[in-house]
């Protein structure tokens, strides 16, 4: 059995104070989100604890899908550095960012050489995507939806290249027999405002028909979330992740994280054990909040104990 554990969102804090240079951008535009509201949400002590309860179920890997910085300041790249190596080492931890490690256009240079040994493949000697990652039985299929944006927009982006080189890594850890986790930060499947949306959703749709996977793990929608894309032989399903940083009492659906518990199936297929732990809306324990099993071959829904 492979224990895989998911977060995403962790919008790591404090942010640090910025000069007034580096808000004549749209970080100004973030600045003010951040001052006057989302301060209150994403709380570095309520990640602690999230992240002191994932060490506690000892994954074999942990996969962070986007998005550890707010507005993409210099500062903030050094202080998620920090924080992934707390989360455990490069060869342990997986990661694909999300549209505020992009927020300006710098940042996804700034990001590749803080963060580059957490998104690289097996062998590769700089960050790249998509990045294949083998663990096992297992293969980490990284991608990179993260784009520069106007003001008013958090789309995200493959691009036909990257696209053209998934389906050519899917389709060859399909052939090996792996159980194929896509790692995307910007959901491909499910309903959201055209500015939140990830822009090419259907070529990318199109090669998981023909290619297929076995799970899509993505964040981005600070939910917990389940949806299905059509594969080869059955649905696909798409899964998504609160922020882990957020506090619960508010508004927002409080931090959590998943483990997936895998394994091959009795009948030739895979089984996978979702396992949802996080805050409860009132309280500050971490807990099992839900759990459910994917039959892979038969895509078989059980409902949570």
């Amino acid at each position: 059995m492979f224990v895989l554990a998911h977060l995403s969102d962790l919008h790591v804090a404090p942010l640090p104070k910025p000069r007034v240079t580096e808000l004549a951008s749209k970080r100004l535009f973030g600045f003010l989100n951040w001052r006057y509201g989302r301060i209150d949400i994403h709380r570095a002590d309520v990640l602690d604890r999230i992240v002191q309860d994932l060490k506690g179920q000892s994954p074999a890997h942990i996969a962070v899908t986007g998005d550890l910085v707010n507005i993409a300041l210099p500062g903030e790249f050094a202080n998620a550095r920090a924080w992934l190596e707390r989360l455990g080492p490069s060869n342990d931890v997986s990661l694909v960012p999300g549209n505020h490690d992009a927020y300006v256009r710098s940042a996804l240079s700034t990001a590749a050489r803080v963060w580059g040994d957490y998104m690289r493949g097996d062998g590769a000697v700089s960050a790249g995507f998509p990045f294949v990652r083998r663990r096992g039985a297992l293969a980490l299929i990284g991608t990179s939806t993260a784009v520069p944006t106007s003001p008013a927009s958090a789309a995200g982006e493959l691009g036909t290249a990257q696209i053209a080189r998934l389906a050519k890594i899917l389709a060859q850890t399909g052939a090996d027999g792996l159980f194929r986790v896509l790692l995307i930060h910007h959901p491909p499947a499910g309903n959201r405002a055209a500015h939140k949306r990830l822009i090419d959703a259907e070529p990318l749709a199109h090669v998981l028909r023909d290619v297929g996977a076995e799970l899509v793990l993505h964040g981005h929608d600070h939910i917990a979330s389940l949806n299905w894309l059509e594969g080869p032989h059955g649905r696909i399903a798409v899964i998504g992740v609160p922020s882990a940083s957020a506090a619960p009492g508010g508004k927002h659906i409080p931090a959590a994280y998943n483990l997936y518990r895998i394994k091959a199936g009795a009948s030739g297929g895979w089984d996978c054990e979702v396992i949802s732990r996080g805050l409860p809306a009132k309280g500050h324990t971490v807990t099992e909040l839900g759990r459910r099993t994917l039959s892979i071959e038969s895509v078989e829904l059980v409902p949570p104990l």
